[in-house]
């Protein structure tokens, strides 16, 4: 718990108390403003206030911060790569087959669990400090808040396109170019734990470009512009390229004309779409200096390139 004080300046008179704190206290986003205030955490003047009322200058403004702890997750001592870490934010390399938030079919033994171990104190922070996801059998990097401030911040930038993801995958198909996909990505209107493109979805770009050609498959380089559910997957698969294994969008498994035994043999063991999150770099949420990270293409990824090669 942190409390603030402060007082309504000339330049903010007029304006809705929920907008003029949000400028205020600029750690904290609106919705966070809003809820405080409802729940009188926010008094002006003593006494508790509407997040519309409007501001007249000059009123002492006092907030009492206290995060919301989430009290449904629980922490667990499970293994946790950490790539980096400090006041602010911890970086993880998430393995294949963890999923990182707790739902329906996954109560315990994910990420979160996992994160609420390493730092109790996630419990105050929204979604435990994870403001972007990757699927449960992608590998790779995500960068995770461990304060409010640097929550708010880190979210700003996913929106504001300032938070660069780099995935490595294979793809079926021998690709000529690389290229840009901009297709809206939304739920599948029939199979409704799919996604799809579709004109009812939200708009998502991605960029791809060509790492190394093999006779029937081809390892690309995506940046994604935005970070739809499944994107990459999903875009991929628009094109007539899936990626290889993977479950959902791939279709029917194929094997090229001529592969050898071990080719064949790797091509049905790799039961998990061939995604990897690479590279992750962005400006740190506080001390706003590059933070650049890299993680290692997995096993498996490595010895389906070497298959392929």
């Amino acid at each position: 718990m942190s409390e603030h004080q402060s007082t309504i300046p000339d330049a903010l008179i007029g304006m809705r108390f929920d907008q003029a704190l949000t400028q205020l206290f600029s750690d904290y986003s609106r919705g966070r403003i809003q809820a405080w205030i409802r729940n009188g955490r926010i008094t002006v003047e003593g006494r508790e206030i509407r997040p519309r009322d409007l501001t007249r200058g000059g009123e002492r403004v006092r907030l009492v911060a206290e995060p919301e702890e989430n009290d449904t997750w629980e922490p667990e001592a499970l293994p946790l790569a950490v790539v980096y870490e400090d006041e602010e934010i911890i970086v993880i390399d998430k393995p294949v087959g963890l999923v990182v938030h707790p739902g329906a079919g996954n109560p315990s033994g994910t990420l979160v669990n996992a994160l609420l171990h390493h730092d109790p104190h996630l419990a105050g922070i929204p979604r435990a400090g994870i403001v972007h996801r990757i699927d449960k059998d992608t590998s790779g990097l995500l960068v995770v808040a461990r304060t409010l401030r640097a929550h708010k911040r880190l979210v700003e930038l996913l929106k504001d396109h300032g938070i660069a993801r780099e995935y490595d995958g294979v793809v079926v198909g021998t690709m000529l170019s690389g290229g840009c996909i901009d297709a809206p990505v939304g739920r599948h209107a029939i199979h409704r734990t799919r996604m799809a493109v579709t004109n009812r979805g939200r708009s998502a770009i991605t960029h791809y470009r060509i790492r190394r050609r093999f006779s029937a498959h081809t390892h690309i380089q995506i940046n994604l512009e935005t970070g739809r559910t499944h994107q990459i997957r999903v875009h991929m698969a628009h094109i007539g390229h899936p990626l290889v294994g993977d479950p959902t969008y791939g279709g029917r498994l194929f094997i090229p004309k001529g592969a050898d035994e071990a080719l064949v043999e790797i091509l049905r063991g790799f039961k998990r779409q061939a995604l990897h999150a690479r590279r992750l770099s962005f400006s740190h949420p506080v001390s706003d200096e590059p933070c650049v990270f890299d993680s290692p293409l997995p096993e498996d990824f490595v010895g389906l390139l070497d298959a392929l090669a």
